[in-house]
């Protein structure tokens, strides 16, 4: 008799629906709980009008790649313009693992699952999480008055009646989709990166070759996001500024770490910070995307400001061996060398591909009187930072091959019991 029957009441009622509405609500208050703090470190709890619980709602919304929209106004003398494109990878981090790790918990103790149970959980999931992610997308919408800043900028605004306001909404129908485009990435991830989660019979080959590239991937990204804290905690001591500290870690740390990844495989963003706006990065990285109007961002360049720069490579070279080592040694012994370089390449030429698409900021804002802008100098900012994709996605590649081959050699003898080892690589 089958231990394991693919779709019957015993699979029903163990991923039922009110463990899809935990796993579901776990994800959201977890987001929600790194993004209130993170946003409180920052100084976000003091805004007006009791804006702080939407704003938590917009991050969360933004944390999944939903779409929020700036608005702004002061009256009919005046224009203002304003613009936003930023994830706040810490919270979208978060709710990943949330999400996974509740998705995988009913099928921990499974050797094989059907196409048909795993769809219907899926569903079951999907359903609730867009449910929920509608009603964050209705609370994260807000408008609440700023101050034009000294007193004569303020005697101006009495003058013409200009009293400016900021707001924010979420587009509705891109949220969604976009909600859903990111859980159906993160439940498929969380199915290849587990090594014990069932697959359907069809499916089991990916366990020799995708799932140890794609569970190196993930060991790579958090080890540099643990990293990451661990500099920021010892900075945060020696020199200060732990709200500042805890903002960054809270919001945005795989921002700057992940930034630091493809920076140190080589590749290039060109950026630029303008006006009152500050990236919640190092000083080294502020200064040189405030030199030009349009600014290198790579080794080079950062370089020529501090030297030390360049221990990115030797760091990148020691993680990227570490994990192709990891890789293979959870591979069959069967495996070669030079399939394991191949299978690093594509998968980290992946990985730095998804970095660039999710680590693109970008915003401005401006208000101008009569045609008159930049007023005192404070209501005009922009900045941006976009990645040359596909010459870091071939960087990416190109260390995955190097990296994967080196770091296959020394596993070759940590195999487990029964295995066989290749003749040669």
């Amino acid at each position: 008799m089958n231990p394991h029957p693919p779709f019957d009441q015993t699979v029903v009622a163990r991923h039922g629906w009110v463990h899809a509405l935990a796993t579901v609500l776990v994800t959201l208050i977890a987001m929600g709980v790194v993004a209130a703090l993170g946003l409180w470190a920052a100084g976000a709890a003091d805004l007006p009008d009791h804006a702080f619980p939407r704003v938590v709602a917009a991050s969360v919304v933004t944390a999944v790649g939903g779409t929020v929209k700036l608005s702004g106004g002061a009256g009919g003398l005046t224009d203002s313009k304003a613009g936003l494109t930023v994830i706040p990878l810490s919270v979208t981090l978060t709710g990943a693992l949330a999400l996974g790790a509740g998705f995988l918990r009913p099928l921990r103790h499974r050797a094989v699952a059907g196409g048909r149970e795993l769809a219907g959980w899926a569903v079951r999931i999907t359903a609730l999480w867009l449910l929920a992610l509608l009603a964050l997308a209705f609370a994260a919408r807000q408008t609440f008055k700023l101050s034009l800043g000294d007193d004569t900028l303020s005697d101006l605004g009495d003058i013409f009646g200009v009293s400016p306001e900021v707001g924010f909404t979420t587009d509705v129908p891109q949220t969604l989709v976009f909600g859903l485009l990111w859980m159906a990435g993160v439940l498929v991830l969380a199915l290849l990166v587990s090594r014990r989660a069932p697959l359907p019979g069809r499916l089991l080959r990916l366990q020799e070759s995708v799932r140890p590239a794609a569970h190196a991937m993930v060991v790579l990204l958090l080890a540099h996001v643990v990293l990451g804290v661990l500099v920021a905690l010892v900075v945060s001591v020696t020199r200060g500024h732990a709200p500042q500290t805890l903002a960054v870690i809270l919001l945005g740390m795989p921002n700057l770490v992940w930034l630091a990844l493809t920076i140190g495989l080589g590749a290039t963003w060109n950026g630029r910070v303008e006006g009152s706006f500050g990236l919640p990065m190092p000083h080294l990285l502020d200064e040189v995307l405030r030199s030009k109007d349009t600014a290198t961002l790579n080794l080079h360049t950062l370089a020529e400001h501090d030297g030390r720069v360049w221990w990115l490579v030797a760091v990148e070279a020691v993680l990227l061996l570490s994990v192709a080592f990891l890789m293979a040694a959870r591979s069959p012994a069967r495996v070669r060398a030079r399939q394991h370089a191949v299978h690093l390449a594509v998968a980290l030429a992946l990985t730095v591909l998804m970095i660039c698409l999710m680590g693109r900021t970008s915003a401005h804002y401006g208000l101008s009187v009569l045609g008159i802008g930049d007023l005192g100098g404070g209501l005009r900012g922009q900045l941006f930072l976009d990645p040359d994709v596909w010459p870091a996605v071939a960087l990416g590649a190109l260390w995955g091959l190097v990296t994967g081959f080196l770091g296959a050699l020394p596993a070759r003898p940590v195999r487990r019991k029964g295995e066989i080892k290749p003749a040669d690589a």
